[in-house]
């Protein structure tokens, strides 16, 4: 299923300028029928998958602990 700009935009709750923006930085794949943009739905649910994963992977990474006894050589 292809959607419009306008209609893509509404799906990922951001301004149309964003989405025509993530087009034209070709972050977000697009068909051009002569009238309008047409984007394929199922490349944004791989892509929200893969942001979500990518949280995920970040939250750990801030939430590992600091080790207590950080091993610093003095060379003084």
């Amino acid at each position: 299923m292809y959607l419009t700009i306008k209609e893509a935009a509404e799906y990922l709750s951001m301004s149309e300028q964003a989405m025509e923006k993530l087009i034209q930085q070709k972050k977000v794949r697009a068909l051009f029928d002569g009238e309008q943009y047409l984007v394929y739905k199922e490349q944004f649910n791989t892509h929200l998958k893969q942001l979500e994963k990518y949280k995920f992977l970040v939250e750990e990474v801030l939430n590992e602990p600091i080790p207590e006894d950080i091993d610093v050589k003095d060379e003084d």
